[in-house]
């Protein structure tokens, strides 16, 4: 392959992942911290665990030695509640796009290796369904337990060394 392709390749692969992710985020709002926590919030100090509560936060107790007074034996983490609420719609919008992005990119490489007999094309496609499937995992990977990411993983490496056999058996 000469550089010529190498480099038209790598533009594919770069653009291909571009589309589907910017095709993504169009389609499929991603939640935004403010949609559940208010982006200002009163600067008032909150010296006791009630006056936090009752703002749905969470107050953490210490134990310190104070100079001063008032003297809190706390703070105050006011954004608790409506940033549990946001980590869960994030992690929901990332196990969908995990679920989006897994078929696109098979579809994605089989296109690529099936139907573009140019190279630097087949080679680009085939390099952007692997990015799209890096997308979609790399997304929910931080909330998959370790089982669930074996199994996505050995999945995959079977269904590609299939897809690999099956492709070459057919082009000869």
């Amino acid at each position: 392959m000469s550089i010529k392709n190498i480099v038209m390749g790598v533009a594919i692969i770069i653009l291909t992942i571009s589309v589907v992710v910017y095709g993504v985020n169009t389609f499929y709002n991603k939640p935004e911290y403010t949609d559940f926590c208010e982006e200002i919030r009163a600067k008032s100090i909150i010296e006791t665990q009630e006056g936090c509560e009752e703002i749905n936060g969470k107050w953490t107790s210490q134990d310190i030695r104070c100079v001063t007074t008032p003297c809190p034996q706390g703070y105050c983490d006011r954004d608790y509640e409506c940033r549990k609420d946001y980590e869960d719609a994030r992690e929901k919008y990332s196990k969908n796009v995990l679920v989006i992005s897994i078929p696109l990119g098979i579809l994605i490489i089989a296109l690529g290796a099936y139907f573009f007999s140019l190279e630097a094309v087949g080679a680009g496609l085939m390099g952007g369904g692997v990015g799209t499937l890096i997308y979609g995992a790399g997304g929910y990977w931080e909330y998959a337990g370790d089982l669930f990411r074996f199994i996505l993983s050995l999945v995959g490496l079977v269904a590609l060394i299939w897809f690999a056999y099956w492709f070459n058996k057919k082009k000869k």
